[in-house]
């Protein structure tokens, strides 16, 4: 049980800090459509790896520390639907549409292409 812990916290404060890298930082400010580049971007990247890594990993530990831990800590599940709910309140009802939509509808082919991707590398 301590091993899996460990493994979680270590991997989600490993995927926490590469998101705000990507999605403070590096995209800080962009948006496309009218919403939030940076949340979009790592929510659609964390659906891709997860994906990947459900398919490409063997290990229990591993699986704790990349899955649960670093990709749970990447995605931003709750940073998504602020946003969403910031856009709806600001009457951006365009913007905050197509910002749900495509993110949800991208995040599941993402993964979904990413479950083919780590069934491709498994072979």
């Amino acid at each position: 049980m301590i091993r899996e812990l460990l493994a979680v916290g270590l991997g989600g404060a490993a995927g926490s800090v590469v998101r705000y890298i990507l999605s403070a930082w590096l995209l800080a400010g962009h948006t496309m459509l009218g919403f939030p580049t940076g949340t979009f971007a790592v929510n659609a990247a964390g659906s891709l790896l997860i994906g990947i890594l459900l398919e490409a990993i063997s290990s229990a530990t591993a699986g704790w520390l990349l899955i649960v831990g670093f990709c749970g800590g990447f995605t931003t599940f709750s940073t998504f639907s602020a946003d969403a709910v910031r856009l709806l309140r600001a009457g951006d009802y365009g913007p905050a549409a197509a910002y749900i939509t495509l993110s949800v509808g991208t995040c599941i082919v993402f993964a979904a292409l990413g479950i083919w991707i780590g069934a491709q590398v498994k072979s």
